[in-house]
């Protein structure tokens, strides 16, 4: 607290924005009483921990009804809190746009589905697994498989005879054009990923999740219809081939992703900062 305080003096603000549940408590203590406005933007979409509502907040800006109800049973009151969606980087917020010509740009084939494998940036998570599963079952897709920063991983699959048309890259900057491009997203549970593929109208198929912080965010795509949950490469395989069978049911999904995503959001939260403050926009 008191090194917290010595931040405050050398730093004073006109306004504290806090964007992570363990720095609200121990901030507004160090504040005192009389504070500049404290908001926090909430960037957990479902499952958020009761550290992110303070009651002694101005506003909290949730991304989702979900979250905003548990910001209700953890004792903020209704003016305290606003739904805004979730705020993902500017490049992930761009029209989708032409896809044909967007995988002309790439490199990749038109001729079948794009299925996109993505672990994070660190290349985490049974990525070879589900790329392995995929191949044996020889589907009609083109993969396209982002290692991240994973050296080795990128390796031993670059080295590994592949049935079908596929990419492997490293750690790489064009993510927002690879999702745009992509008709199917294989990932993790996790809320920027799914926030930024809503933003691209691309259906998701989660294969793992952080328990706790990350529960809900399955239950989420599920609900909203914009992906489903696998667990298992069967599963995994089984979604493709459903998609794959079923290209109106595919469809279908992308447009539910147009319709959950707010790509908006960080512009938004910019806007009602600026309010806060006065400043015209």
């Amino acid at each position: 607290r008191r090194s917290l305080r010595k931040a405050i003096n050398l730093y004073p603000a006109d306004m504290v924005v806090s964007l992570h549940p363990l720095a609200n408590d121990p901030f507004l203590h160090a504040l005192g009483k009389h504070h500049p406005p404290f908001i926090t933007v909430v960037t957990d979409l479902v499952t958020t921990h009761v550290l992110w509502y303070h009651k002694d907040v101005d506003l909290c800006l949730v991304p989702t009804e979900e979250a905003c109800q548990r910001a209700l049973l953890a004792g903020l009151n209704p003016h305290q809190i606003k739904v805004v969606g979730l705020p993902v980087a500017d490049r992930f917020c761009q029209p989708v746009g032409n896809q044909a010509a967007l995988r002309q740009q790439l490199g990749w084939p038109q001729d079948h589905l794009a299925v996109l494998l993505v672990g994070g940036r660190e290349g985490m998570g049974p990525i070879e697994k589900t790329a392995l599963a995929i191949a044996e079952a020889n589907l009609p897709i083109t993969l396209v498989i982002v290692a991240g920063r994973n050296i080795e991983l990128k390796h031993r699959l670059e080295t590994h005879p592949w049935p079908m048309k596929t990419l492997i890259y490293g750690f790489v900057r064009e993510m927002p054009d690879f999702m745009r491009a992509a008709n199917i997203l294989v990932t993790k549970a996790g809320p920027g990923t799914i926030s930024e593929a809503l933003n691209a109208g691309l259906p998701m198929i989660l294969y793992s999740r952080l328990p706790g912080q990350e529960d809900g965010n399955v239950d989420y795509v599920i609900s909203a219809g914009v992906g489903v949950w696998a667990p298992r490469t069967s599963y995994i395989v089984s979604a493709l081939r459903a998609w794959i069978t079923h290209p109106k049911q595919l469809e279908l999904t992308a447009e539910a992703c147009c319709q959950a995503a707010n790509p908006q959001a960080a512009r938004d939260i910019a806007r009602l900062l600026a309010h806060r403050l006065g400043i015209q926009n």
